[in-house]
């Protein structure tokens, strides 16, 4: 279980930034886009990758977490 762990890490390392990243494309692509409406409003985009920049480093942060093996069950 120990070492799903270690490789869910990895997982958890990724997907923060990977996410991050696909959210920016899409912001860009909707603000430079020709859609009408409040989809195509830049301050709701600011705001929407304001709040999930720190989840994204906080998943990374986990990923690493469970990388170096800080949630390993310990015997005692």
């Amino acid at each position: 279980m120990d070492n799903l762990k270690r490789n869910l890490g990895i997982i958890w390392m990724l997907i923060g930034p990977v996410l991050f990243i696909m959210l920016m494309i899409s912001a860009i692509d909707n603000i430079n886009g020709h859609t009408k409406g409040d989809i195509s409003n830049p301050i709701p985009w600011i705001i929407i990758l304001l709040v999930f920049l720190p989840i994204a480093v906080g998943l990374t942060i986990f990923g690493w977490y469970a990388l170096k093996g800080n949630y390993d069950k310990k015997s005692r």
